[in-house]
């Protein structure tokens, strides 16, 4: 079994769809005062650079997105819809606004639950992954199959006309009990 290691700025410092990709199978940590959540990603979503509609930073640097622009593994936390919090993780270069947002961990489908259920909120924003901030990301060298992870147009975004088809969207779709295998190995 291998080591548990926690995912630093080299894994994050490539393209958003290596990494949205690559996520699946790692596990979000999250420290809530004294106790620790471990869970497995199982969905992802990459949004990368000026050119890709659906991405928040299309229109330019804001207030809101400026996370994006920071160097890779910040967290870049926006709220929507007046009530949910949005978790994502910067990747690329800095200055080169790309990030995935982080869908499902562990039994914890959507992305508003997920935030709700770790209290991912705006006081993370604009930090890094790490144990510090108390969020970080660990590799535990489970291996999802790729013929276990379907790549699918991204979800909620048919303003973005031809980027919603783009397929940055990663999602497991092996049964329970083969996601059980994974974990052990």
């Amino acid at each position: 079994m291998m080591a548990r290691k926690i995912l630093t700025k080299n894994f994050f410092d490539r393209k958003a769809p290596i990494v949205a990709r690559e996520l699946i199978g790692k596990f979000l940590v999250r420290r809530i005062g004294g106790k620790k959540f471990a869970l497995m990603i199982t969905e992802t979503e990459a949004y990368d650079g000026f050119a890709d509609r659906a991405s928040h930073a299309s229109r330019g640097k804001t207030a809101r997105n400026a996370p994006m622009f920071g160097e890779a593994g910040t967290i870049y936390v926006y709220f929507t819809y007046g009530m949910h919090w949005m978790l994502n993780i910067v990747c690329g270069k800095k200055d080169y606004p790309s990030a995935v947002l982080i869908r499902a961990a562990g039994d914890i489908t959507g992305p508003a639950r997920l935030t709700k259920k770790l209290h991912i909120h705006k006081k993370l924003n604009g930090k890094r992954l790490s144990r510090r901030t108390g969020l970080w990301i660990e590799d535990w060298g489970v291996v999802i199959p790729r013929n276990h992870i379907q790549k699918t147009p991204r979800i909620g975004i048919r303003y973005a006309g031809e980027w919603a088809r783009t397929p940055w969207r990663f999602v497991v779709t092996a049964k329970k009990e083969e996601k059980k295998e994974a974990r052990g190995r």
